[in-house]
């Protein structure tokens, strides 16, 4: 008798307590509560009036004592995960454990909003003021950084605002820092990026394709050699993009921060040569794409800032199944140089139809790094007239076994090279293919086009890996589902284990 008054009390004690749990965190008297409650009063009434005789001999009987045992350890671990629970709310950390971070912002959105010195305003105006993809999306924005302020906006009970931001459809995110501002439509953790970059840059930098002997058009958006892509991702990071006839303007302007020669199919004439020449030794900035049989003229040029352009190709052996390996001339490269363009790159790249391009002999004055190596597979062939013609290609003496350097990066102090004042920078290239229309979004591709772009331009904060265009996809609960995982996670299943515990203490204590 006595053992089934401790199991009122015991049971009574435990219904009250997962109820009194339910209205803690919830902040509601739903059914699950209040049944709780009231059958836990009713089974401690029947346990008081049932042993009121002997509560002295009960409270001291072994029994009762395991059952109070066993309540205050409950209440024990669940006030230790309440603690937890309220420690992690106050002190807020996140930890993306996927292999490639897709659950975080990208190292590039990281190092942008790092580099702000002043509050960034993103408001989002959704639906009914609500939509959990942006609002998780600005999440973790205001969470990587405490100057991102994020306001979400009702539309239709804010006319006022969409009418003075010209805003004119839903999951748009106005981006403001200071007096700048831009809209997002269709928000994403590329364009959000992209719109703080625009914000943020006080300058805005020019980048001047050579046109006019054969060079992939900028403006091709049809043909896998247009460099449309290129433009486009430069267009993102505020980049102003133009092409730039050097036979009709006989220099470089002085408003060409960067210049590109990439892939010229007719040989440029001596007095452009010159004219870049000019440029570089005025401190300035470029990149030169040139594959083989292209842009020799260029390599004595080179060769006075330490490139060394190679009269090759680079061939590498691919492994296919059944067929064993075979040649191939687009090389996949995962080996890179130790350089600021590089540091963050970790994946691979691929150069489609690409020359050597290595350090010369060292020079003071002059820092060059290799970016980029192919495979130990690899080798550069320098019977080019074999291998385009006839297809063929066999590692002789006379080739450079890999890995070969593709790719390299120079800073040259002008004053120690005796050339002028101040410092120029040139990266190479081997190809212009990894860039063109078809190759700029294979791999890591275009990071490393960027990088190259934002070290040219001083803008370190642009050097990392911008957000990938697959993200992970999330799981959105109602406020009916949540509700539910929580009673069964938290509430059901913990009190069921428990009674069931105490189903066997029952049984157990009365053999």
């Amino acid at each position: 008798m006595r053992r089934s008054q401790s199991l009122l009390g015991t049971v009574g004690l435990l219904l009250l307590f997962f109820g009194g749990i339910s209205i803690f965190f919830t902040g509601r008297f739903e059914a699950y509560a209040l049944i709780h409650i009231g059958v836990g009063l009713v089974l401690l009434v029947m346990f008081l009036l049932a042993s009121f005789k002997d509560l002295g001999k009960l409270l001291s009987a072994r029994s009762t004592r395991y059952g109070t045992n066993m309540v205050v350890y409950t209440a024990l671990f669940v006030a230790l995960l309440v603690g937890i629970n309220w420690l992690g709310a106050r002190y807020n950390k996140r930890y993306d454990l996927s292999e490639s971070g897709v659950f975080g912002l990208s190292p590039q959105a990281l190092s942008v909003l790092g580099s702000v010195q002043q509050d960034v305003e993103m408001q989002a105006f959704l639906e009914g003021g609500h939509d959990p993809e942006i609002e998780a999306l600005l999440e973790s924005f205001s969470y990587a950084s405490p100057r991102v302020k994020t306001t979400l906006i009702d539309p239709d009970k804010q006319p006022e605002l969409t009418e003075k931001y010209s805003v004119r459809a839903y999951r748009t995110v106005r981006v403001a820092y200071g007096e700048q501002a831009t809209t997002v439509a269709q928000p994403s953790e590329e364009s959000l990026t992209n719109a703080i970059i625009k914000v943020t840059k006080q300058t805005t930098q020019t980048v001047c394709f050579v046109d006019g002997e054969g060079e992939p058009d900028i403006d091709d958006q049809q043909s896998t050699r247009g460099f449309a892509g290129a433009k486009e991702a430069l267009a993102n990071e505020n980049y102003t993009t133009r092409k730039l006839i050097l036979i009709q303007e006989g220099k470089v302007p002085d408003d060409c921060n960067i210049l590109i020669v990439a892939e010229p199919q007719r040989p440029l004439l001596q007095q452009q040569v010159e004219a870049i020449g000019a440029f570089l030794k005025k401190g300035g900035r470029a990149i030169f794409m040139l594959p083989p049989r292209d842009g020799d003229e260029l390599a004595p040029l080179l060769a006075e800032f330490g490139v060394q352009l190679g009269s090759d190709a680079v061939v590498d052996q691919v492994v296919r199944l059944f067929q064993g390996p075979q040649l191939g001339l687009n090389p996949i490269v995962s080996t890179y140089g130790a350089h600021p363009i590089t540091k963050d790159i970790k994946e691979r790249t691929v150069f489609p139809l690409t020359r050597s391009v290595s350090p010369g002999e060292p020079k003071p004055g002059l820092t060059v790094v290799s970016l980029a190596k192919t495979s130990t597979s690899s080798w550069a062939e320098t019977d080019l007239t074999t291998l385009f013609d006839a297809q063929s290609a066999v590692l002789e003496e006379t080739d450079t076994k890999g890995p070969v350097s593709i790719a390299v990066a120079v800073a040259a102090d002008l004053k120690q090279l005796g050339m002028g004042e101040g410092e120029a920078r040139l990266v190479v290239f081997g190809t212009a293919a990894f860039a063109d229309n078809k190759n700029i979004n294979t791999l890591y591709n275009r990071d490393l086009f960027l990088n190259s772009v934002g070290w040219l331009s001083s803008q370190e904060e642009l050097l990392s890996i911008r957000p990938r265009t697959v993200r992970a996809s999330r799981v959105e609960f109602s406020e009916e589902q949540a509700t539910a995982i929580f009673y069964l996670s938290v509430l059901v299943i913990p009190e069921l284990l428990m009674i069931a515990g105490l189903a066997v203490w029952w049984r157990r204590s009365t053999l």
